[in-house]
């Protein structure tokens, strides 16, 4: 039987209840981070997909596909893997106005080509920069006697990425990213990073830091991606190479002001 002293909390919890139940069901930001491989085959990474031409009338097709599922989000902000003082916002806007065609880059094929169907008047920059001692780790792994070690560490990333190019070319680019934005896909891309910590020591963290470096610039990302939210009722689309995917889902996830959302999820 419950004592005097516990039934005096009873009328403040059933007075909090309806607080909590508000609090619970405020609205607020969602966020779904698409990763991509690189449309235009820039050859920025280390290791780099042989993309075909997005150009060609098959894949403009699977564009309007995907396109089409992107809608079912019904983003209020589009954000892209581009600096914030660059030339994109322009750029979007010549493009909004008929005045612009349509590169291969993934940030006009997807980010231009929906805000414009959507009828947005800007499109959101949010990259940072951030180094990459990816140098500094080769140096410390031959150094080291590490070298054969780090070189199979690569091998796989190389396979990995070629097995990548090798989906793409027998599926639809829907497909592809469904398969790149997979939990399984992020989940070993996240792995392949942690494979650089073991690649140092006591006198020179070469791994440890060129893990701390991307970590750090992705958070710097994040931020931005924070700065264009304007009302916690917007649903933000951010449209990023796939490497940042799992970095940047893990801060959507951790982060109680926002929800997470997947491509998945609008399937």
């Amino acid at each position: 039987m419950p004592s005097l002293k516990s039934l005096r909390w009873i009328p403040l919890l059933l007075a909090l209840a309806p607080v909590a139940a508000a609090q619970s069901a405020a609205p607020v930001p969602e966020i779904l981070i698409l990763g991509s491989y690189h449309m235009a085959n820039p050859g920025h990474d280390v290791h780099n997909m042989q993309a075909d031409d997005v150009l060609s009338p098959r894949r403009q097709q699977e564009i309007t596909q995907l396109i089409e599922v992107l809608k079912r989000f019904r983003p209020t902000i589009i954000a892209i893997e581009s600096d914030p003082g660059g030339p994109r916002p322009q750029q979007y806007l010549d493009y909004f106005a008929g005045k612009r065609t349509l590169s291969q880059n993934e940030i006009e094929q997807l980010g231009f080509r929906l805000a414009k169907e959507l009828g947005h008047t800007a499109i959101y920059p949010v990259d940072a920069d951030g180094d990459f001692p990816y140098q500094r780790v080769v140096n410390w792994a031959k150094a080291n006697g590490r070298g054969a070690a780090f070189d199979s560490l690569a091998a796989l990333t190389a396979a990995r990425v070629q097995a990548e190019g090798q989906f793409l070319a027998s599926h639809t680019i829907l497909e592809m990213l469904e398969f790149m934005n997979s939990d399984s896909a992020v989940a070993q891309s996240v792995a392949a990073y942690f494979g650089f910590v073991p690649f140092g020591d006591r006198w020179d963290d070469a791994g440890p830091d060129l893990l701390g470096a991307w970590y750090q610039r992705n958070a710097r990302i994040y931020r931005n991606i924070l700065a264009v939210i304007k009302s916690p009722t917007d649903r933000v689309l951010v449209i990023y190479g796939a490497g940042h995917l799992g970095w940047l889902r893990q801060m959507v996830a951790g982060d109680r002001t926002v929800r997470l959302r997947k491509l998945a999820d609008l399937r």
